[in-house]
This record gives structure tokens, C-alpha cells and sequence, in this order.
């Protein structure tokens, strides 16, 4: 599987196929003989076939990679149970009526021939040298994208973040951390202590402003700094490389407020002399101008009575009706399965970085003003989008909060996942049918 182990971790489809896919390969007899039910889930089953089929390929990875591989027994018990989540989760897909269209899975496949930087016939021949047909990679791919689907549908409804987690995080030492600016300064000491004469005073205060006044006027702030400062590192032009506003001393800290790339401070004392900052370059401005969309979408959701390709027919349609019209605003009302904008006509105001997933963010920044997008699908469904305008706002404090509960989020998205993974292993009904088992084991409601 080298294909599957080198370019399947670009499209996001590590789960699964990091874990070995279930290569076909050919039906020996010996095969048939191990065919047999190793464990009932639900109302599926995993076969002895499967079982030893991806431990042979974990084995592989394990040995590729040089690794201590663990006894028999345990990656057995180990790969059934990840067979077994697998399973449960097709299940919640099946029973949510999640799927992925052909479009999709085109999409999907043609990224990972790109990052694989190969011709499709190629992609197929490589394919098959390692024993897989383009129609089995093709299920491996669609499972493992409604897998995720399923995984991010549920566990993101789990996770709450609220306005007091993101003060606690932004109020603590982290927090302070994270949403410091990040400059990458030069700086210039001209000496005087503190128990000087005041003479000495004036004439370094009126040497370190000349040399403010040249660093303002273009002088290169590293030669005035190698040919005048005290500091430690006069000699590679005052360079104090990238520092975070609270990993520097109060003093520069304030100094540098409300200052952008390239200016120079006014000169400010120390007990140690006169000091000049110059910002070469910013991370994390004070300022965040954010440049916003004005949205309205319509969203169909995809079910028993609705398919996954009526769905997207639909929306076509209702584009082509749309785009004739101008009544967007009214099919949204009346066709959208979206209860939060439907109302107001798809209406979702104006967006804010993160708010929206990533699928739904692409088309937006894909699609012109005035213009309505086509078809694309999300985790929530099919929508189509129109965008009626674009602006920068200064959102800094808002920006910083959505910034904050999107980390926050993501920090609680594994963990969550992991619960989430466990609770449907423990409800469901598994029983497991290993011939070395003592004896079989019963979970689950039953």
C-alpha cells in the first residue's frame, strides 16, 4: 500500500486508511477457509477474512517503520476492536442517511492523484501493483469520508464552548501567551546609569534621539546599531530575533504600543540607559481588520425521500431559477432546510473567520459578489450560496474570541471523539467469535 500510506494523510483520510486497507487479494483457498464470522455488531458482521487481512497490513506498517511490534494477541484484539468501531459508525451513517455523491468522491480521489503528482493512469497502475482495483479504492474512500462525516456530526455537538471558557482561557497565562503580538525587533542602547550627572543625561538622551531621528529618516537601524549601541547584540545589529509582547520587560512592552512594522520607538531610560526599538516585522497586529462576506445560503438535507444526487439536481435548478429571477431571498424561504435562516430568507449576516466549516467557507471566498455558487456539499448537506457583499471591519476583540473558542474546540475534539468511540462500543451489541477466545464476550444492549 505504498500509495495509501504516502498521499492519503494529505486528503485528511488517516483513520481509516492508516490503518490498513482492506486490500482484495486473491481468493485462495486458504482464504476461504479462514472466511468465517470473528464478530457480530449490531446487525453486521467482521469477517476472519478482514481481520487478518488488515492486521497483515499493520504488521507491514509496524515493520516499515521499525517498531517493536506487539505480541499477536494483543494487535489482534486491537485491530477487531477498531474493525468493530468501524462498523458501528457505517451503521450511524447508513441509519442517517449519509452518503457520498459521485461528484464527491471524484473530487476526493482526483486530490489525492494531485498530491500524489501522477497522471489517473498512473494513479491506476500504481494501484493495482499493490493489489487494489480503482473500484475497491473507491469504497475505501467513500467509507472513510462518511466515517468522518459521521465523527464530526456527532462529536462537534458535544462540544460547547462558552463565553466564561473563553475569558478563563483569555485571562490565563496561556491565554496571555497566545494572543500576544509577535515582533521581530532591533534595538539600541546608549549608556548611562543611573547615578549619573545630569550632564551625561542630556548628551545620551540627544544622542539616542539623533539616532531616532536617522532610523525615522531611512538610516539602516542594524548599521546605527552595530556602530553606536551597548547592548549585547550591537555586533548583529541590535537584532533581538521574534519576541512575544509579554516575553518582554514592561518598559520595551509599553513602549512599543500602538507602533506597526517598521517604526522606530521614541527613545525611553532604563537604569541601564537610553533605549530605541525598531519593529522589522509584526505577527498577531493589535489590529485585526477581518474581511467579512454577506451570506445567504439554502441548504438541502439529504434522507430516505431525498438522495444524496436529487438533492443536487434540485439545487441546480433552484440556482438556475435564482440566478433568472433574482429571488434567492424567496427560495430560500420556501425550499431551505436550514430553520435558523430560512425564515429570513437564507440570511447569515455577516461572517466571521472560523464560523463557518470549511467546506462552506471555501465556496463563499470562491464566489464573486452578486454571484451564487454551485452545489457543494458539507457535513450538514447540500447547499448552494449567494454572496451580496464584502467589507473589512475591525473586529480585533471579536476576532481574538472566535480565534480562542476555535483552539479551545479543537482541543476538546479529540478527547471527545475518543468518548464519543466508547459510548457507541459500549451500547451496542458486539459479540466476539475469535477461536482462541476463552470464551465469547457479550456488550451492549441486546
Amino acid at each position: 500500500m505504498r500509495i495509501i500510506k504516502k498521499f492519503i494523510p494529505k486528503l485528511g483520510l488517516a483513520p481509516v486508511m492508516a490503518a490498513g486497507a482492506l486490500i482484495a487479494a486473491t481468493a485462495t483457498a486458504q482464504v476461504r477457509n479462514l472466511d468465517r464470522v470473528v464478530a457480530v455488531v449490531d446487525d453486521d458482521v467482521v469477517m476472519a477474512s478482514e481481520l487478518t487481512q488488515r492486521m497483515n497490513t499493520i504488521a507491514s506498517q509496524i515493520q516499515a517503520q521499525q517498531v517493536q511490534a506487539p505480541p499477536v494477541d494483543v494487535l489482534r484484539r486491537q485491530v477487531l476492536e477498531q474493525l468493530i468501531i468501524e462498523r458501528l459508525q457505517l451503521q450511524m451513517a447508513s441509519r442517517a442517511g449519509v452518503t457520498v455523491s459521485e461528484s464527491e468522491l471524484d473530487q476526493a480521489i482526483a486530490r489525492v492523484q494531485q498530491n500524489a503528482g501522477v497522471s489517473p493512469e498512473e494513479f491506476r497502475q500504481r494501484l493495482l501493483a499493490d493489489g487494489m482495483s480503482m473500484k475497491s479504492f473507491r469504497q475505501q474512500i467513500r467509507q472513510e469520508l462518511m466515517i468522518r462525516r459521521v465523527e464530526q456530526g456527532s462529536v462537534n455537538r458535544r462540544i460547547q464552548i462558552t463565553d466564561q471558557d473563553i475569558d478563563n482561557f483569555l485571562r490565563s497565562k496561556e491565554g496571555e501567551f497566545w494572543k500576544s503580538p509577535q515582533f521581530e525587533l532591533g534595538h539600541i542602547l546608549i549608556p548611562v546609569s543611573s547615578s549619573a550627572p545630569s550632564s551625561e543625561v542630556t548628551q545620551a538622551r540627544e544622542k539616542a534621539e539623533d539616532l531616532a531621528k536617522q532610523a525615522k529618516e531611512g538610516a539602516d537601524f542594524r548599521r546605527l546599531a552595530i556602530a553606536n549601541s551597548a547592548g549585547q547584540n550591537a555586533l548583529s545589529g541590535g537584532d533581538l530575533g521574534w519576541r512575544k509582547t509579554v516575553e518582554l520587560p514592561t518598559l520595551f512592552a509599553d513602549a512599543l504600543t500602538d507602533l506597526k512594522a517598521g517604526d522606530v520607538t521614541e527613545p525611553f531610560r532604563s537604569d541601564a540607559g537610553f533605549h530605541l526599538l525598531k519593529i522589522h516585522a509584526q505577527k498577531g497586529a493589535s489590529e485585526q481588520l477581518v474581511e467579512q462576506t454577506k451570506v445567504r445560503h439554502i441548504l438541502l438535507k439529504p434522507s430516505a425521500i431525498l438522495t444524496d444526487d436529487q438533492a443536487y439536481n434540485k439545487l441546480i435548478e433552484l440556482r438556475e431559477e435564482a440566478m433568472a429571477s433574482d429571488n434567492f431571498s424567496e427560495l430560500a424561504r420556501e425550499n431551505s432546510e436550514d430553520i435558523g435562516s430560512m425564515l429570513s430568507g437564507g440570511d447569515l449576516g455577516w461572517s466571521m473567520p472560523g464560523q463557518f466549516v470549511p467546506e462552506f467557507t471555501q465556496a463563499m471566498d470562491a464566489t464573486e459578489i452578486g454571484s451564487i455558487s454551485l452545489p457543494f456539499r458539507s457535513q450538514f448537506g447540500w447547499h448552494i450560496l449567494q454572496v451580496e457583499d464584502r467589507r473589512k471591519q475591525d473586529m480585533t476583540d471579536k476576532y481574538i474570541r472566535n480565534q480562542a473558542a476555535n483552539l479551545l474546540r479543537n482541543r476538546r475534539y479529540e478527547e471527545e471523539l475518543q468518548n464519543w468511540r466508547r459510548e457507541i462500543r459500549d451500547q451496542a451489541y458486539v459479540e466476539i467469535k475469535l477461536p482462541d477466545s476463552e470464551t465469547t464476550e457479550d456488550s451492549g444492549n441486546q
